[in-house]
């Protein structure tokens, strides 16, 4: 670690100077090396830490008393150790003196000019976020629906003025319209002017005398409009679409905000969404999936019908192009893909039974390949274990 200046020389002053010449050093360096001034200059930087941690510690009777007894030791435990303080993470707090720059250099220590909001420019309106309610088929589809929006609108009695009719909104007298003033502070680096809201007129620059009893001063009103939106075809569940100038609206002649409506879609009891493919389960009878069968199938555009193969085995699963969900705003749509569940039959009669045992006295290994594929190596298995 290299050894670290006198604080004294640091900052150009003798060991006996009054706490007014050390601030005024202080202030010349602090102005000369800030990094505001500097960017980029590493050098410029590291002297500016220098020199906030010299004032830091001569500033204070009781630091500046056990540094010129004991040195660095005296105001640094870790002095010779690795230790020293860093610019904005170390021994002392440059928040308020950063505070004090930013203001300073911000135009108004140098004679520099600082740009401002118009109080009176153009704002657009919030936006409204609401929730829309959708059946399955609807999001699939598309659809219609008439929504309840609440939002402010601009007040008729007073055109969004704010004052009452016949009257007129005045110029702040404090702030001249601008919307703010200016304030002096006394400061270790002297007298600096900042720029904050204007007290009087909360910022807006201008105040009305006489308030619209409608909107009591506001120039918007709250309302709840009806409107017809349309649900574009294949939105999904917690998707959402935007109605543009519908929300809040503007001031001082501002854009109307969006409407956000976020869809959410029951369940269906036959068809489950998987992006823009739908799945739907079919139950067949054993005799259906043995000897095949035609069957009806579901879809959101009707029924249709499909040739189930003879030997259809349990969660066999066959697809139906082009008969899932239409893509949002483009052309085509998914899929929709079928599981087949053979089930089988409960509560049989003596003669059922009695038929299917004779149906299975029939049957052999080449009617049930996996049965036959099963014990084939079941009794591999189980000659290998007896062994």
């Amino acid at each position: 670690m290299p050894e670290k200046r006198d604080y004294y020389e640091v900052l150009g002053v003798s060991k006996g100077c009054s706490e007014d010449e050390l601030k005024k050093a202080y202030r010349q360096l602090a102005k000369k090396y800030h990094p505001d001034l500097n960017p980029g200059d590493k050098e410029a930087e590291a002297k500016f830490k220098e020199v906030g941690e010299a004032y830091e510690i001569l500033s204070d009777p009781q630091k500046r008393q056990r540094y010129d007894q004991f040195g660095h030791a005296g105001v640094d435990p870790s002095y010779g150790g690795g230790g020293g303080a860093a610019y904005g993470t170390g021994g002392f707090d440059f928040g308020d003196i950063g505070d004090i720059f930013n203001d300073f250099f911000g135009g108004f220590g140098f004679g520099g000019s600082t740009r401002t909001r118009d109080p009176n420019a153009p704002i657009k309106g919030n936006n409204v976020n609401i929730n829309l309610a959708l059946s399955f088929m609807e999001a699939v589809k598309g659809v219609k629906k008439e929504v309840s929006v609440p939002h402010l609108e601009s007040c008729s009695a007073c055109g969004g003025s704010g004052a009452k009719a016949g009257s007129h909104p005045e110029t702040c007298p404090d702030c001249g319209g601008s919307g703010q003033v200016r304030v002096s502070q006394r400061t270790p680096l002297g007298v600096i002017q900042t720029v904050k809201p204007c007290p009087k007129c909360s910022g807006k620059g201008r105040i009305i005398t006489q308030p619209c009893p409608e909107c009591r001063g506001m120039g918007r009103v709250r309302h709840t409009k009806k409107l017809e939106v349309s649900v574009p075809a294949g939105i999904d569940d917690g998707q959402t679409f935007v109605l543009r100038g519908q929300g809040d609206a503007g001031l001082n002649g501002g854009p109307g905000g969006d409407v956000n409506i976020t869809v959410s879609v029951r369940p269906d009891p036959l068809f489950e969404r998987d992006g823009f493919d739908i799945w739907c389960d079919i139950p067949l009878t054993f005799t259906q999936a043995a000897l095949g069968d035609e069957i009806v199938v579901p879809t959101v555009d009707g029924k249709v019908s499909y040739t189930v193969p003879d030997g259809t085995q349990p969660g066999t699963v066959f697809r139906l192009r082009n008969k899932g969900v239409p893509y949002v705003g483009g052309r085509g749509r998914g899929d929709q893909y079928v599981r087949v569940n053979i089930e089988v039959p409960r509560n049989l009669s003596g003669k059922q039974k009695e038929a299917l045992r004779s149906f299975d006295k029939l049957t052999g290994d080449r009617n049930y390949e996996k049965r036959k594929g099963f014990f084939d190596k079941f009794n591999a298995w189980l000659k290998d274990f007896r062994n």
